[in-house]
Order: structure tokens, then sequence, then C-alpha cells
């Protein structure tokens, strides 16, 4: 077996010979992603903000990363994730509102909330006053954030979530239920973060994904953070800028990796910046 392995890695002809079986390992990683997408293609609507599920062992990995952020057990952490996972009246209130939405034929029915689940821990951990999102395009991010407040302020803890948004059709799944703990904010989310009169907790950027806008959010909301606030990045798998921002402000950073689950979209991230 050694002989023949030196064959293949030392000699000219093995290394011609063995090309056909480089290809074919290579492959082995790209058919299922192939797989995926034929299957995707003619099983969903979505064109955009793909939604799906995460792996088992990356839902793990996620409950792990806020613990340690957040400085709780990761007993407690991973609770909150069953906790939203069961959570039937946000399930079937999302649910509902696609069924009934104009955007249907854009929206799955089944619609998974992938790394937004770190957010509702994050927000079932810290108890915020007052949650900013900037950019809430359907509005899911905004259902489960809200629906975190909810819970925090059935326990004694008020909270209230504000999401800016320029096009002022979004927010479709953003219900009654759920529009008592928050509103959203029409408008250049730049100019209506300029004007925001409150002291932010949790800051999750996730508008306008070019870099030096992300920054420009970042760098508008800095003097309006309360003293232990996180902010948070939709973006972060794409751009450096909250790593950037943390190293300016003296914050810590850490980022968590997305594992979709039977998706060939590679996921997204939770990028993390913190003072502790």
């Amino acid at each position: 077996m050694k002989k023949i392995r030196l064959f293949f890695r030392y000699t000219a002809f093995g290394r011609i010979l063995y090309i056909p079986l480089r290809f074919l390992f290579g492959l082995s990683y790209v058919v299922p992603l192939v797989k995926n997408v034929w299957l995707w293609t003619f099983r969903s609507h979505e064109t955009d903000n793909f939604t799906y599920d995460l792996t088992d062992t990356n839902k793990r990995y996620l409950a792990a990363f806020i613990s340690q952020i957040a400085s709780v057990s990761y007993e407690e952490a991973y609770g909150y994730m069953q906790e939203i996972n069961k959570d039937k009246v946000l399930l079937h209130s999302v649910r509902t509102r696609i069924a009934k939405s104009r955007d249907r034929h854009h929206i799955d029915d089944t619609m998974f909330f992938g790394r937004r689940i770190g957010w509702y821990m994050l927000v079932r951990i810290l108890k915020p006053k007052i949650v900013v999102e900037t950019g809430v395009e359907k509005g899911l991010g905004a259902c489960v954030l809200t629906s975190a407040l909810m819970k925090n302020a059935q326990e004694g803890y008020k909270g209230f979530y504000y999401g800016t948004e320029i096009d002022e059709t979004a927010g479709n799944l953003f219900t009654e239920l759920y529009n008592r703990f928050g509103r959203i904010l029409f408008g250049d989310s730049i100019h209506t973060l300029k004007e925001f009169p409150e002291k932010i907790d949790l800051f999750i950027h996730d508008s306008d994904h070019n870099a030096s806008y992300e920054m420009k959010e970042y760098r508008t909301v800095k003097d309006k953070l309360s003293n232990n606030a996180y902010i948070i990045s939709d973006n972060a798998h794409s751009t450096d800028s909250l790593l950037n921002f943390a190293k300016e402000t003296k914050r810590k950073f850490l980022f968590f990796q997305e594992k979709p689950k039977n998706h060939w979209y590679p996921g997204a991230g939770i990028g993390v910046a913190f003072i502790k």
C-alpha cells in the first residue's frame, strides 16, 4: 500500500492517473450541494433572504456561543433555544401571515428562524430595555425579537423593539400580536438613528450590507449605546465592519457561522461586539 501511494505521489505517470480520483474526491463535496439546489428550485418560493433550518450540531454550537458571550450556562442558553422552537403561537402567527400575505409566492410556508434563534436567546438572557434592528424586510427578525420581549415582560422585565426600514411595504409578518412590543420606523436608517432619543441595549445591523454603510451605522449609534450594550452584525460573514468597530471601541468580538440543514446556501452568521 505504501508503494502504491508513493507511485501516485512521486511519479509523473502516477500523478496523471490520480487526476480522475482527485476529481471524484472533490466532486463528492459538490454533488450534495447540487442536489440541494435542484430540490430548492422546485420546492422553495424564496428569491432572497433565504430561510432554513440549522443542523442539530450547529444549533448546539449556537447555544454554546451564546452562553459564552452572555456569561450563562450552556443549559440555560439551550433552554431558551428549546423555548422558541416550541413556541406554537409564534410559529402559527408567522405561517398564518404568510398564507394571507400578498408576497406569499416569495416566502416559504415552512419558514425557519436559523441564526435568529441566537438573537432570541440573547434577548431572553440579557433582558434589554431597548432593542434596535436596522432592516426589517419581511419582519421575521422583528417577530422573533418581540416574542422574546413578550416573554421577558411576563417575567417582569419590560422592553421595546424598534426596527428601521426604508421600504414602507416591509414588515408583513409583524402583526398586532407583536407590535404591542415594538414598532417600525420608516426611513433611511442612518437618519433614523441620528434622531433616535433612547439608549440602546441591543443593536442589530441587518440593513444595507455595504461595508461602509454598516460601519456608518455603528458610528452613528456609538454614543447612544448603553454601558453594557451588545452589537450584532447580520453581515459579519461578508464584512469585517463590526470587528473593526469593536477594535476601535475596545470591545470584544466573536463570530458564529451557520451550517444550514439540507440547503445549498452556505449560511450567514452572527458577529457580536460586547464589553465584558
